[in-house]
This record gives C-alpha cells, sequence and structure tokens, in this order.
C-alpha cells in the first residue's frame, strides 16, 4: 500500500493558496491552473476505478469554487492509488503535476 501523504499534502497547499489568492489573480489564470490541475487528477484516479470507462470530465464552477474542486479531485485520485491498481510512479507524477500547476499559477 502506497503513501499518498505527499500527494494530499501538496493538493492541500495549493488549494489553500488558491483559497487565499485575490480575485483578480484567480482570474488571471491562477484559477484555471486549479482547474485543469483538478480535471486531470480526476480523469485519472477515474482510470485506476473504473479502467475502461470514458471519464467525466470536471465542470467550471467558477473561480471561488476551484480550490475546493482540487481538494475533492486530488483525494480522490490518492484514495485511488492507496487501495487501487496504479503503479506507484503514479503518486509520484501527480505530485510533480500539482507542483507545476502551483509554480505555473505563481502561487
Amino acid at each position: 500500500m502506497l503513501d499518498t501523504t505527499p500527494l494530499t499534502a501538496a493538493v492541500e497547499r495549493f488549494a489553500d493558496r488558491l483559497r487565499a489568492a485575490p480575485q483578480s489573480r484567480l482570474q488571471r489564470g491562477a484559477a484555471a491552473e486549479g482547474l485543469a490541475l483538478a480535471r486531470e487528477l480526476a480523469v485519472r484516479a477515474q482510470r485506476i476505478e473504473s479502467p475502461g470507462r470514458q471519464p467525466w470530465i470536471m465542470p467550471d464552477a467558477g473561480v471561488f469554487t476551484v480550490a475546493d474542486q482540487l481538494l475533492v479531485a486530488g483525494t480522490d485520485l490518492a484514495e485511488a492509488v492507496r487501495t487501487g491498481t496504479a503503479p506507484p510512479e503514479e503518486l509520484d507524477e501527480a505530485v510533480q503535476l500539482v507542483e507545476e500547476a502551483a509554480r505555473r499559477a505563481g502561487l
């Protein structure tokens, strides 16, 4: 069983920074980065949980909800990795995706 703490910690940090960001920064791209990441993490989780099924795409619910969307998607992926059949590198890749998105968002 994999330790998913690095992923959940990285997602929580980025989500906290999105929540604290001013509206202007969110609108200038930070929210878009967060949403793109949340969508990618959600798709990865769905592929682990339901292989062969077409993953659904997380909707754009607005700049003020993206932190929560990211937290849900990251937590879902961490749980899927922890309990599923994902290769160990899935966790490392996901942590790297979170860190890169946070850098691009300027957070």
